[in-house]
This record gives structure tokens, sequence and C-alpha cells, in this order.
């Protein structure tokens, strides 16, 4: 029988190889089903969009729907609310922002129904809700104005109530989302 005193280094190579691609392999079988479960359920994908048909919203009137569990503010402008939007001075807003720059179409505004203040739901969108010194919303809380255009005309709010990302579908229907 021959003896050796010297060592396989590549099957040395090999082995060490081979463990460290195994243990890789077993950290990932481990760490994928950990990662995975932080995906969102169907229940929050089915709700990051949603079809809204406001065929039926007269001029004048608006409507709230729920997205992502906010309130979504749609409103139908009359002419004079979109005249008055348009002719605002920016220099007297406290966030200046044209009425154009927030609308896709003048007589449809879509808001985030949400004060950008402290939170609250601003009033203005029910018959017989105050509306604010200029016609839009108005939040009891802390006293904040809003115009028709959505944009902070008076009180503590620093933003102009935000814009949902939004498409026209067809004439009478939008996706938020």
């Amino acid at each position: 029988m021959a003896q050796s005193d010297t060592v396989d280094e590549t099957r040395r190579d090999f082995l060490f190889v081979a463990t460290g691609a195994m243990g890789v392999v077993g950290i990932g079988a481990i760490a994928w089903p950990l990662i995975d479960q932080m995906n969102p359920d169907a229940s929050v994908l089915s709700l990051s969009s949603i079809e809204v048909d406001f065929e039926a919203v007269e001029v004048g009137q608006a409507i709230t729907v729920m997205w992502r569990g906010k309130p979504i503010f749609i409103r139908h402008r009359t002419a004079e609310e979109i005249r008055v939007a348009e002719e605002t001075p920016l220099d007297i807003l406290p966030d200046p922002e044209t009425d154009m720059a927030r609308i896709e179409r003048s007589q449809w505004l879509i808001v985030i129904g949400i004060c950008t203040h402290l939170g609250c739901i601003p009033k203005g969108q029910s018959i017989g809700d105050e509306r604010g010194e200029y016609g839009g919303w108005f939040c009891p809380c802390h006293g904040s104005h809003y115009d028709t255009a959505g944009r902070i005309r008076k009180g503590p709010a620093p933003k102009n109530l935000y814009l949902p990302p939004y498409a026209f579908l067809t004439d009478t229907s939008i996706k938020i989302g």
C-alpha cells in the first residue's frame, strides 16, 4: 500500500464551495417565506384602485367615495365655482396653485377629503353642510377654509387638499389609484 502525505486540494476546494452553496440555498429557503409574508394580501391589492361612475351627479352636487380608507370628494362644479377658482390671484393663497394645475376637466374636482392640518374630515360635501367662507370646504376642528378648487384660503392648514392619482375612463367615470 502506498501512503501519501499530500492533500488533494482540488477535492477540498470543491467541498468548501459545495458546502457554501448549500448554506446559501438553505438560508434562501428560510428567508423567502419570511419576506414573502410581508407582501400585501389580496384584499389590500383590490383596494389599490377603484372605478367610480358619477353620471348621476348633477351640477353643484358632490359625492364621497372611499379609496384606501380615505374619503375622496368628487364635486361637479358650477360655472360660477369654476370662474371664481380660475380668477383667484395666486399671491393671496397660502399654498399657491392654479385651478388648472389641480384638475383634469374643469367641471370635475377630485380631492382627498382630509384636512392637511390635523387630518380631520372637512364639511361641505352634503346639502346643508357649512362650506366655509370660500364656498369649498370648512374644517370645524380648527377653522380651515378651502375654496372650490380645494386650495387652503384661511386657517391653520399648511397645504391644499391633496389630489389622488386618477384618470378619466369615460366622460362620466374615473379610475382612482
